[in-house]
């Protein structure tokens, strides 16, 4: 870690000043932190999970996620991870190979009656933001005690 840093400062510094390389390193963690966590909230939060139901492993990975259609965008901008439920299915399989294996899991679940979600990158973003509203609101009753 020390040594991201020390190239970092030795690479900037020069070029920028240590306010500006500070700005530079500061804003490009804000920005990536932002775009984490909605490219990793919009296949998790949205989606419904209870109490274990003693289901089998793929249903659950199934019900716990889903994916955001493929796009040359979407693909660019989640970093392959719009394929959430090939993700959770195939943890050890490199990104770039999701969209290969995505048709092979829609005909299984198919097959078995499994249902496969996807849905558009705005509506999945749309599904953040009332997943927020309901945490609030659940937090607003608690905190007021209503």
């Amino acid at each position: 870690m020390m040594t991201f840093y020390a190239r970092l400062f030795l690479t900037y510094v020069p070029l920028l000043g240590l306010k500006g390389c500070l700005g530079l390193f500061f804003v490009v963690r804000f920005l990536e932190s932002n775009w984490f966590v909605w490219v990793t909230q919009m296949n998790h939060i949205p989606m419904h999970i209870d109490h274990d139901r003693n289901m089998d492993w793929v249903s659950t990975q199934l019900q716990a996620t889903c994916n955001v259609h493929k796009s040359a965008f979407n693909d660019w901008f989640s970093g392959h991870l719009n394929f959430q439920i090939e993700h959770h299915l195939f943890p050890t399989m490199p990104r770039h190979n999701y969209h290969k294996v995505a048709p092979l899991v829609q005909s299984l679940c198919a097959k078995h009656g499994i249902e496969y979600k996807s849905k558009p990158l705005l509506s999945a973003f749309a599904d953040i933001v009332h997943s927020l509203k309901e945490s609030g609101q659940l937090w607003l009753d608690a905190y007021l005690h209503q």
